[in-house]
């Protein structure tokens, strides 16, 4: 299996495990008389055998990033990392363009003017190199991804 297809499968655990909640509380308390459509207990056994596999599933992908070195030289656990954190630096710059861009109503001259004090201009170039290093990034995690063997 490659570590792109046990990345699919732990969205597919995660799901599951959703599903399994849901089920499980729509069918913990019914009314006097009736019973439930499906069997709580079975469900929450089965959640947990989802959960032990998922956790298992886990550990194997962990230790494959933190073996497994991309072309550039960096390791797929640190690339991860380094990734996230690209996104993070884009999602808070846009939301500073955001704002920054909004305009400002005022009804009557009296009332306060705003200006805005960051070049939106560079704030945009920001943005464009950060989603360029991302895209970089992320080509080089997916291709690992989908070459390497979890086990």
């Amino acid at each position: 299996m490659k570590l792109a297809e046990a990345l699919l499968l732990r969205s597919e655990y995660n799901n599951k495990i959703e599903s399994l909640q849901e089920r499980i509380k729509a069918n913990v308390k019914v009314q006097e008389g009736d019973a439930p459509f499906e069997d709580p207990q079975a469900l929450a056994e089965e959640l947990f055998a989802v959960y032990e596999s998922l956790y298992a599933l886990i550990k194997k992908i962990n230790l494959r990033n933190g073996a497994t070195t991309l072309s550039s030289g960096v390791i797929l656990s640190e690339a991860l990392i380094n990734r996230e954190a690209l996104i993070a630096k884009r999602r808070f710059i846009e939301s500073v363009v955001e704002e920054a861009t909004q305009r400002d109503y005022r009804s009557r001259s009296s009332e306060i003017k705003t200006k805005v004090v960051l070049s939106v201009k560079e704030l945009q170039k920001q943005i464009d190199t950060l989603s360029k290093s991302f895209r970089e990034l992320d080509t080089q995690i997916q291709s690992a991804n989908w070459t390497t063997d979890l086990e």
